[in-house]
Order: C-alpha cells, then sequence, then structure tokens
C-alpha cells in the first residue's frame, strides 16, 4: 500500500487554500483526526449544492475521489443529516464545504488528479 498520503489536516489547509485563491469560500464543517482521517468535500456554487466527494483508497493503493451523499441540488438539511449518519459509523472523519464558481470544473479538476 502507498504512504504517500498527506495527513488529512494538511490536505484540507491545502484545498481551502486552492478554493479560496480561485475566489471561492471554504470552511471545515467537521475535524476528525489530524493525520488519517477521512475527507468529505461538499461542494456548491453560490449556495447551491452540486456534488458530495469523498476521498477513497483505490485498488492500486492510491488514493481518489468519487462521488457521495445527497445529489445535486440537495438542502443543507439533507447533507447535515448525511453528515450526521457517516460520523456515526466514522467518528475521525472530517467534512468541509467548498462554494465555487465553477464548481463542477473544480470537480473535475479534483477527480481526475486522484
Amino acid at each position: 500500500m502507498s504512504s504517500d498520503r498527506l495527513p488529512t489536516h494538511v490536505e484540507v489547509a491545502g484545498i481551502l487554500r486552492r478554493v479560496e485563491a480561485a475566489g471561492g469560500f471554504g470552511a471545515v464543517m467537521r475535524k476528525g483526526d489530524r493525520e488519517r482521517g477521512s475527507l468529505l468535500m461538499f461542494v456548491s456554487s453560490r449556495g447551491v449544492h452540486v456534488a458530495g466527494l469523498e476521498r477513497v483508497l483505490n485498488l492500486d493503493g492510491s488514493y481518489g475521489w468519487q462521488r457521495v451523499g445527497p445529489g445535486d441540488s440537495a438542502s443543507s438539511t439533507e447533507i447535515r443529516d448525511f453528515l450526521a449518519r457517516r460520523a456515526r459509523f466514522d467518528e475521525d472523519c472530517w467534512a468541509i464545504e467548498l462554494d465555487i464558481a465553477d464548481a463542477e470544473r473544480f470537480i473535475a479538476e479534483t477527480t481526475s488528479a486522484g
């Protein structure tokens, strides 16, 4: 298995800086384990939910992103409920909220960079 994964708190900080540098907004919704916590991103554009992404371990030992959770235009209640269910089973998980103008481009770049 690959050990090239950044500690979660470092990856979160980098993602937030990337989004803010592009003129977007990012915030931590839930802090988990600093080093090895799982990571969920809730991506929106102008306040409208676009997608949820989760960092996952691929079969080859590398990490990538896959879509999870509530679909397009989900309400904040649906997102909050999804996160609460996930946190019950994974107390170490992180969740960040991102609002960025070109959300689909951000998602495409993020999921292809895996």
